[in-house]
């Protein structure tokens, strides 16, 4: 692979850099002024091709004629389609669902104004469901976190056009950067969690399987919504791992008796259940998921145990759990914005749980075997290569976002790169998807390159730390000299 070392990887910023901001307001105290520049006020001549990704950040008019706000706000619908158009697919665009910072309260029973704002909000969804470059981020709900003294200072309004108030940049940068993380599929794969007074109020092996509380009254009833909102998180490809100090016999008992329990032993793709130092288990659990420490979330009411994995194990998120009950929900909702917001879902995303459970249960098949090509043989392997398609796409570009231990150049993609290279003559973009008797471990292999004369200079190399030392490899280098 002479050409790799050439290669200068584009690696996709979290914060925000590197931005151009078509605005109607001055925004610039809420982004900043190092690698973000802004149109004027409403112009829409500039697109600031320079720069990697815009933002469409238009808010409200300021003011107290709803008929000209109304009017206004349907305006911006068509100077954003012709702005998209301009742009074309080369770069990401975010745009923001319409803020009302100062709205004239007169008319209470007429839903004009806000059957306008959802025109507009409804445009832009619209726009990103034909775009795969374009994202929506609610900025109308960033916004409506705050009273409306909160949110418009209006000494800055009259002194700068300043719509939203500096005050709230802080959280503002700390939202938007989120935001971007989710769009570009960049969250936390794994939530690891404590029981005792955690998933459920009381100490199992004091009170029994009976005895805990779930469900019913408070505080059961807070741990129950809780547990709905783990398995939610699940539901979106989240792993669930468990690392409790209790007898793993009384755990599955209360697994398998309790009927109000939402988590159920199935749930959770590994578990270490025993009386050993929760920061070694947790080492353990990443070495069973083949996943970094950096990926996951671990989750205790206890704060000792808590101090003791962020010192022996500093790459593992710890967030404070809150002392009562009643503030889980909150504290749920904390935790998946931070940790697991995510754009929008794959197929792989769904069955991730599942992925994990069956490559547990291949880790223990491979035991029962002295010789591993016999074991490569008993697993009934079947790999389909096919060329990235509108199909495929989402969960290629996903991989580059997220792979980065198996990436030979760290190049990361969007689907509108995917795109390109799958569309291009010159260019060859495999992706690999693996199905053996224990399941479907989806797509787990990329390689991209482009032909340059007699050369084929791979740009793009990746592969699932979940299907490393069983052929594939070998599989997809084949193909692509084949091809």
């Amino acid at each position: 692979l002479p050409h790799l070392p050439h290669l200068t990887p584009r690696r996709i910023p979290t914060v925000m850099t590197d931005l151009f901001v078509f605005r109607n307001t001055t925004v610039e105290p809420l982004f900043g002024s190092e690698g973000v520049r802004c149109s004027g006020y409403g112009d829409i001549s500039d697109l600031g091709e320079e720069t990697a990704a815009c933002v469409w950040a238009y808010t409200l008019p300021v003011g107290c004629d709803i008929g000209a706000q109304i009017r206004e706000a349907d305006s911006y619908i068509d100077r954003l389609r012709l702005v998209l158009d301009r742009i074309g697919p080369a770069r990401m665009c975010y745009l923001f669902t319409l803020a009302c910072p100062y709205v004239l309260p007169v008319e209470s029973g007429s839903g004009a104004l806000r059957a306008a704002v959802a025109r507009y909000d409804a445009a832009l969804y619209a726009f990103a469901a034909a775009r795969p470059n374009v994202r929506v981020l609610d900025f109308a709900s960033f916004l409506g976190r705050y009273a409306c003294g909160e949110r418009i200072d209006w000494r800055h309004w009259f002194l700068a056009r300043t719509a939203v108030s500096p005050r709230l940049q802080s959280d503002f940068r700390h939202w938007f950067a989120a935001e971007r993380r989710a769009a570009l599929m960049q969250r936390r794969k794994c939530l690891v969690l404590d029981l005792d007074n955690t998933l459920w109020g009381g100490v199992l092996g004091e009170e029994g399987p009976e005895g805990i509380r779930i469900g019913g009254d408070y505080p059961g009833n807070a741990y129950l919504l809780f547990q709905q909102g783990i398995r939610e998180l699940a539901r979106t490809g989240v792993i669930l791992a468990v690392c409790s100090k209790n007898n793993e016999a009384d755990v599955l008992e209360v697994w398998e008796r309790n009927p109000e329990l939402v988590l159920r032993r199935d749930d959770f793709a590994a578990r270490r259940i025993n009386w050993r130092d929760k920061a070694g288990n947790i080492r353990e659990l990443a070495a069973e998921l083949n996943i970094g420490l950096d990926s996951m979330v671990f989750v205790d009411d206890n704060p000792a145990e808590r101090e003791l994995v962020r010192r022996m194990v500093p790459e593992v998120a710890v967030p404070d759990f809150p002392e009562q009950p009643y503030r889980l929900p909150e504290f749920l909702r904390d935790m998946a914005d931070r940790y697991f917001r995510i754009y929008a879902l794959t197929a792989e995303d769904r069955t991730k749980t599942e992925q994990y459970r069956a490559n547990a249960a291949r880790a223990e098949a491979a035991r029962g075997y002295a010789d591993f090509g016999d074991y490569l043989r008993s697993l009934g392997m079947v790999l389909t290569i096919r060329r990235a398609d509108d199909f495929t796409r989402p969960r290629v570009a996903q991989m580059t976002q997220k792979t980065n231990q198996f990436n030979l150049t760290t190049l990361r993609c969007s689907e509108d790169d995917i795109r390109a290279m799958a569309g291009d003559k010159n260019d060859l973009c495999l992706c690999g998807k693996l199905v053996d008797k224990f399941g479907d471990n989806g797509i787990v292999a990329v390689v991209a390159g482009r032909q340059q004369g007699d050369v084929l200079d791979l740009t793009l190399w990746l592969m699932s730390c979940r299907v490393l030392k069983r052929g594939m490899e070998d599989a997809m280098m084949d193909t692509v000299v084949a091809e």
